[in-house]
């Protein structure tokens, strides 16, 4: 038999015909497909074996089992088989390296003599189960290395198709860089349309060029009710979404009410120290209104305008805004009135002015509102004022609800514009309130400017929960004005107060001017609503001062027989208007050290609206808080949450916490 190999071995083999081709390669899948039913499948293929090409999976067995080793039949298959794994190769760009090197491991060998006995058969079958497991381990092996030197490879990888496809010589390959992955292919980036007034907080002023400062007040929420969905969303809110005051006047708070109707509010001052800055003080002015008996609250005559554009089509939107207004119908009086008006391609009135006793007709009017269509909100606005115009109410309330996410695409949509419509109806005693719904397109600033402007209030509705504590539970307050045009003017003492900050109200400033004009308009106060506003305060000769004194400063001297007012922080004077009225009224409070009090020792209201400061301009970015914590911020609002009926402060404590936690503080 040794004799007949030497001989062979000189020998060239014979030229393979087709037919012999198309056997050896007949047999060759045959025993591949025998050998792979008995295997267990490797884990993440479902086919057994390792995934590879066709042509590799015929080649492997072919000599790794030694079908046909030792035979002149070998050479019949390894020949054309040869072939074909080149063509594959270069088609699939694959490395020459690890290929050859498999092949050079499983090259054809003499087989051993036939052995007669079964236990010469046995240990043959275990020594080439062992010889397989080996070179298998050692074809993964290379395969691996072959990957490694591929992925070090793309970086210089060839410019031009005719390099890539290419090899020089063996053992050295040019490797194609990675595909692009086809752009049409990507999710497209999603939209972010949202608008938001973009208003500098207050700077540090110094009280001996600027004593005086004037503001509007705001009662608005919009800001926390977005601030919050953002932080429960798992994302920092955006900065310019965060109006401080707006977060301060988001919670109810007990401070001391007026005794009748004839004092439409009461103000109440407080001073204590500053939890982020021992050198500085918070001096807290607040303000709680009237609340109006709901027995003696008068007619309202409410107008309900309602995007139904295709925006809204979304659970969030529409779904959540007929459901909030279900809730409103619920609240009123049975005299009271509500008409509906939609736009979308152009406005559409859905509900003439109704009463409410006939409650279900209001309520299928608001069932049968759909989305679609683009948005026509200036056309709605206008034919929501000639709704209200027809049922209007002499010494009632008289009113239109916006509903909205907040674009208007269609038609005239400056701010400008919008702004002069509905400052041209407000001096017909027609109000505008603003609920904004959703995300993605809402035009926060225009929202502002047009609630502002028509002395109604905005409101952020993104749950069912806040539409139940806007419009059901502070109705009272978001639908009753006690006074309008409320300013706010605060005169600080040069020789006690040397600086001052007013936190928040920055697109609520006044000129100083402003005060006693009572053409220029201001926020309204309403129902047993309350309004607070903070100052930080520099007491003179502290070492927080920023400003240096005026070289040229001349010490002012009281007038002789003037009162002395050496005991004054500063001077609180307050102007507003009845609702039916034109002519403004003036009260004025004195600030002494008699206000002031210890933080530890302050109400609870004091200590939890300075909390709800602090977060506000921490997430804003106010440098001035750099150094305050949100894990002291929720120490502080936790310890003064009071009485909490539904779970408004405790829900704060959490978000401050989750934004303590996004912060990564």
């Amino acid at each position: 038999m040794t004799d007949d190999f030497k001989t062979l071995a000189g020998k060239l083999p014979p030229t393979p015909s087709s037919e012999a081709r198309a056997r050896a390669l007949a047999a060759a899948m045959e025993a591949y497909d025998a050998a792979a039913e008995n295997s267990i499948a490797t884990q993440g293929s479902v086919t057994p074996g390792r995934p590879s090409s066709i042509l590799n999976r015929i080649w492997r067995p072919i000599m790794n089992r030694k079908l046909l080793a030792g035979s002149a039949l070998a050479t019949l298959i390894v020949v054309p088989a040869a072939a074909f794994l080149s063509l594959e190769m270069i088609r699939n760009d694959r490395p020459l390296e690890a290929e050859t090197e498999i092949a050079a491991k499983v090259e054809p060998k003499p087989a051993a003599p036939a052995a007669d006995s079964s236990a010469s058969l046995a240990r043959s079958q275990a020594a080439a189960k062992r010889a397989e497991k080996a070179e298998t381990e050692a074809s993964v092996a290379a395969e691996a290395d072959a990957m490694a030197s591929q992925t070090a490879a793309d970086a210089a990888a060839p410019s031009t198709l005719g390099e890539a496809v290419g090899f020089a010589t063996r053992g050295q390959t040019e490797i194609m860089p990675a595909p692009a992955v086809p752009s049409d292919i990507l999710p497209p980036p999603v939209e972010n349309r949202e608008r938001f007034g973009n208003a500098d907080a207050n700077p540090v002023k110094s009280v001996a060029t600027e004593p005086v400062s004037t503001f509007s007040v705001d009662v608005d929420t919009a800001s926390y009710s977005f601030v919050r969905r953002s932080l429960m969303a798992g994302e920092m809110p955006n900065p310019d979404a965060v109006r401080v005051e707006e977060m301060v006047n988001y919670f109810p708070y007990d401070w001391p009410r007026p005794a009748s109707a004839a004092e439409p509010f009461k103000a109440t001052v407080t001073v204590t120290p500053t939890p982020w800055n021992a050198d500085t003080r918070l001096m807290h002015v607040a303000i709680k209104g009237y609340e109006v008996v709901p027995a003696e609250a008068p007619k309202a005559n409410l107008v309900f305008l309602i995007d139904v554009s295709g925006s809204m089509d979304e659970p969030d939107k529409l779904p959540l805004l007929k459901n909030a207004f279900r809730l409103l119908v619920e609240k009123l009086k049975p005299e009271d009135t509500v008409s509906i008006v939609t736009y979308a391609g152009n406005a559409g009135t859905v509900l003439e002015p109704t009463a409410v006793r006939d409650k279900a007709k209001i309520l299928a009017a608001i069932d049968t509102l759909t989305p679609g269509g683009s948005t026509a909100g200036a056309a709605g606005i206008d034919a929501a004022y000639q709704l209200a115009e027809r049922a209007f109410v002499k010494g009632g309330v008289n009113r239109i609800l916006l509903a909205t996410d907040g674009d208007f695409n269609v038609g005239p949509s400056s701010d400008e514009e919008l702004k002069r419509r509905v400052e041209e109806k407000r001096k017909t005693g027609i109000f505008l309130s603003v609920l904004g719904f959703g995300r993605g397109n809402y035009n926060d600033a225009l929202m502002q400017t047009i609630a502002q402007n028509g002395n109604g209030v905005a409101a952020y509705i993104d749950t069912l929960a806040e539409a139940q504590k806007t419009l059901v539970e502070e109705a009272g307050s978001s639908l009753f004005p006690i006074a309008k045009d409320v300013k706010l003017q605060v005169e600080f003492n040069p020789a006690a107060i040397a600086e001052y900050r007013l936190i928040g109200y920055e697109t609520r400033a006044l000129k100083r001017e402003d005060f006693n004009n009572d053409r220029v308009d201001a926020g309204d106060i309403g129902s047993g609503h309350s309004v607070t506003a903070i100052y930080e305060v520099t007491p003179k000769g502290s070492p927080a001062v920023l400003n240096d004194d005026l070289r040229y400063a001349a010490a002012e001297k009281p007038a002789a027989g003037a009162p002395s007012r050496a005991n004054e922080l500063a001077y609180l004077k307050i102007r507003y208007k009845k609702p039916d009225g034109d002519k403004s009224e003036l009260t004025t409070t004195p600030v002494t050290e008699a206000n002031a009090a210890p933080l530890a020792d302050a109400p609870a209201d004091v200590r939890f609206s300075s909390a709800v400061a602090a977060f506000g301009q921490k997430l804003a970015g106010n440098a001035a808080l750099s150094g305050y914590s949100y894990a002291a911020i929720a120490d502080l609002a936790a310890a003064a949450k009071g009485a909490d009926p539904f779970g408004y402060r405790a829900e704060f404590v959490n978000l401050v916490r989750l934004a303590k936690g996004l912060a990564r503080e």
